[in-house]
């Protein structure tokens, strides 16, 4: 029961923040800030630990912020802020399909001494919270904690778009508020726009 407590406590701090930085506060004079960019993507996971026959695809949404334009506090030019939300389905080794859907943040680094005339490489990492309509054996909860990194490149196309493809390591569990926190560890393929 305590724990729970402290679970639901962390989620809603969690939520509270996030909706809460994500508006855009009062702006410094004769600060220029990057453009907020939005995106769509398809990503592919595959569960390797502790089973390696659950899959999940899931659409995402994200929004790519400078970074201190959210976090008021000088920050490297290359930082960006991400919030993503994603939604899909789990396919596991017992033949049925089951709902995964997650909401994270996330820092974002160009890697700009890599960077080419049409692409832009990335490193990426950060935290959330993943809800799944089902559970592996010795895991308590449904609602659960994701932590993930991973990199990624943007490749800029004729007429001004930007396509991006990412490898992210995507992990899952309770953070041990239960005693049950046997955790699923994938690695996920990203393949998507901003608009």
């Amino acid at each position: 029961m305590k724990n729970q407590m402290l679970f639901k406590s962390c989620l809603t701090l969690f939520l509270f923040f996030s909706v809460f930085f994500t508006r855009q506060l009062h702006a410094e004079e004769n600060r220029v800030y990057e453009p907020t960019q939005y995106g769509m993507s398809g990503l592919f996971g595959y569960t390797y630990d502790p089973s390696d026959d659950i899959y999940f695809t899931q659409i995402s949404l994200c929004a790519v912020y400078d970074y201190d334009r959210i976090w008021r506090h000088p920050a490297p030019e290359a930082l960006r802020f991400k919030i993503e939300g994603s939604s899909g389905l789990a396919f596991l080794d017992s033949g049925t399909s089951r709902l995964i859907s997650n909401a994270n943040i996330l820092a974002l680094y160009y890697l700009n001494f890599w960077t080419g005339k049409n692409i832009k490489p990335y490193v990426e990492a950060g935290i959330g919270v993943i809800y799944t309509d089902y559970t592996v054996e010795g895991q308590a909860y449904r609602l659960n904690f994701n932590p993930q990194a991973g990199f990624g490149i943007e490749i800029q196309r004729e007429k001004g778009q930007t396509n991006f493809l990412a490898l992210r390591m995507h992990h899952l569990s309770n953070g041990g508020l239960h005693d049950d926190n046997r955790g699923q560890n994938s690695v996920v393929i990203m393949l998507g726009q901003y608009f």
